[in-house]
């Protein structure tokens, strides 16, 4: 360890208390304040290691205070914009993440419709299809699990891709 960043490690240990105290009196939040310190000593290690660092004390000490101002303007800005009730009516417009019970039946009906045009493929292109798509298998594992030569998987793959695309585009159609 070079000379800067152990007088950063010193000058931190010598005013850590004196830090988290500072930073808890103006975020009164001890979690907060604990980050912050950690932020403080993070910044003037940095510093240290650029060459920028003159007194270590006294970089920890501003860094502390002003990551704890930033703090707060942060957390003023933030409220101002986030409600702090929010009304049922509110709730009610808020859209569900899940998919709506259509939705479902009409994914599951397209499922199904793409499972019966993969059975319609050769079994070992569906056995490509499935170790490459569904399984994650790269083409020289599955060219090996298959006794197979790597040329036969891409074609295999080609024509799997090629058949599914065709039928995506006939039930687009639909």
């Amino acid at each position: 360890m070079d000379d800067e960043a152990a007088d950063v490690n010193n000058a931190f240990l010598r005013a850590r208390n004196s830090l988290l105290w500072s930073i808890f009196r103006i975020v009164r939040d001890k979690q907060t304040a604990e980050e912050l310190t950690q932020e403080s000593y993070l910044r003037a290690r940095k510093a240290a290691s650029t060459g920028a660092l003159l007194n270590a004390e006294a970089f920890l000490q501003q860094t502390a205070r002003n990551l704890a101002l930033d703090y707060l303007r942060q957390r003023k800005v933030r409220s101002a914009h986030e409600a702090s009730e929010i009304s049922g009516e509110a709730m009610d417009l808020v859209a569900d993440d899940q998919p709506s019970a259509e939705d479902k039946v009409i994914h599951l009906d397209r499922l199904r419709a793409y499972q019966s045009a993969l059975d319609k493929l050769p079994k070992r292109v569906q056995q490509v299809w499935v170790l490459s798509r569904v399984e994650g298998w790269t083409y020289p594992q599955i060219a090996e699990h298959l006794d197979v030569s790597q040329n036969t998987v891409f074609n295999d793959m080609k024509h799997a891709m090629a058949h599914l695309n065709d039928f995506r585009k006939r039930l687009d159609k639909e």
